[in-house]
């Protein structure tokens, strides 16, 4: 037999925690409530008349407003939906005229996704989910995709919260995450539905940049995904625009701290990374006033560094690591050059990308070695189009020199003084991993290198 809309809700409130709500039902042109579930009350409390029970649910509702959803009994498809409402006499001219049509109706508290949770799917062992939406985001393009294990060890690290979730082959969970406690249960995880013997999801896919990564900044994504797989990363505490400040990565036995601005998504030296502490406020506010380049700034424990650099795959899939002795920042940004590493340097460097391939597939990512084992300080997904004589692979109409030596906001002037058909020409050495590099690949124009 195919349950109502309120009865399923009914269910699914004594396995976990739900929005609060009221179920009505028409009979005989009055409303009669059936179930409902206010935090404070006991399960199916029933109110002396309807008024009393909606006027409790907006009173208890943590933004003190009520959603009317309307639907026809045993169809599962809902009707008209009304969103937000704040006052009482509101909400019950809604529902009379709404029930007058012979609609069933459910009141829940409204719950606001622009809090700085998250809403999504659980399906069998593969979570997906975005911020500002709410579950049918996964229907979206753009959604995080992650193993259950790991969107766990992910989000309670970023909120602070063990969640109330739990995975099972064959079940879907529609649920969402929120910094405060919501529902009637008063928790951080809410379910909104759940289903039994449903086929099971796909792998999840692990790409970014997404409209998570961009809600905490693409070098503080790359680094949560770094770690919950396993790999060493510095301490990191993130001051984010939308979330609380977390902290998350192991200490390096260092005192000494890395400011590092943390755009939405990746612009290669060209926001502020500094040794020391700096105001992460003034920077935020000198550096994107706005709010919409710059998601987050990390503070991050310095590696004592005997070696420093990056890694990257080719056009051919082969490896290409690069760094030097001592802090790397000179040779991110092209100033030094790449020099011949010791081989316990570039061994523990390749068993850190053999691991995060394995789950990943190609990646780059910033390294240190500290004499002893390698930390991971950046990660990207993908392989590059770069080989030993082309950063850029492709023909263009003309070409544009420019000097390494010049830096790379010469650079970005040039390549936005370019047009689409012409190509770079770089005139002197640079690193294939080096932020020239970067932004070169980034902007998509064909670009080469001198012959070695």
């Amino acid at each position: 037999m195919l349950l109502q809309k309120d009865e399923v809700l009914d269910r699914l409130a004594t396995v976990g925690n739900v929005a609060q709500f009221v179920a009505l039902r028409p009979s005989a042109g009055v409303l009669k409530q059936s179930y409902s579930r206010i935090a404070g009350h006991s399960p199916n409390y029933h109110f002396a008349t309807v008024n009393e029970a909606l006027a409790e649910l907006i009173a208890r509702s943590g933004e003190g407003k009520v959603n009317v959803r309307s639907y026809r009994p045993h169809d599962p498809r809902s009707r008209e939906f009304v969103y937000g409402l704040e006052l009482l006499d509101e909400v019950m001219a809604h529902a009379n005229r709404l029930a007058a049509d012979g609609l069933h109706l459910i009141v829940n508290e409204t719950i606001d996704v622009h809090d700085g949770g998250v809403s999504g799917v659980l399906q069998g062992d593969t979570v997906e989910f975005a911020p500002d939406d709410t579950p049918r985001c996964v229907e979206k393009p753009g959604v995080t995709s992650l193993p259950f294990g790991q969107a766990m060890d992910f989000l309670s690290t970023i909120y602070g919260f063990k969640l109330e979730l739990r995975a099972a082959l064959g079940e879907r969970t529609e649920f969402s995450i929120h910094p405060i406690k919501r529902g009637w249960q008063q928790g951080h995880t809410l379910l909104w539905e759940h289903e039994t013997n449903v086929p099971g999801a796909t792998t999840a896919a692990q790409r970014w940049p997404n409209h998570f990564s961009r809600f905490l900044g693409d070098k503080t994504f790359g680094l949560l995904m770094a770690q919950t797989l396993g790999m060493p990363v510095p301490r990191t505490v993130v001051i984010n625009r939308r979330v609380a400040p977390f902290v998350f990565g192991t200490p390096t036995g260092s005192a000494e701290v890395w400011t590092r601005t943390c755009p939405i998504e990746p612009h290669p030296g060209l926001y502020t990374t500094v040794k020391g502490w700096t105001d992460p406020f003034a920077l935020l506010a000198s550096e994107d006033p706005d709010g919409k380049i710059v998601a987050s700034v990390l503070r991050q424990d310095a590696v004592p560094a005997g070696h420093s650099g990056a890694a990257i795959v080719d056009a051919e899939g082969n490896l290409i690591i690069e760094g030097r002795s001592g802090e790397g920042d000179r040779l991110m940004l092209g100033i030094d050059l790449p020099e011949i590493l010791p081989t316990n340097v570039t061994d523990g460097v390749r068993s850190i990308y053999n691991v995060l391939r394995d789950t990943l597939g190609p990646v780059k990512f910033e390294w240190v070695h500290d004499g002893e084992r390698v930390w991971v300080i950046q990660l990207h997904r993908g392989a590059t189009s770069s080989s030993a004589t082309t950063i850029v692979p492709g023909e263009a109409h003309s070409w544009a020199e420019f000097k390494v030596e010049d830096g790379l906001d010469r650079l970005r002037v040039l390549l936005d003084q370019l047009p689409p058909d012409a190509g770079v020409s770089v005139i002197g050495e640079v690193g294939l991993t080096s932020h020239i590099a970067d932004v070169l690949r980034r902007a998509g124009l064909p670009a080469r290198l001198p012959a070695r």
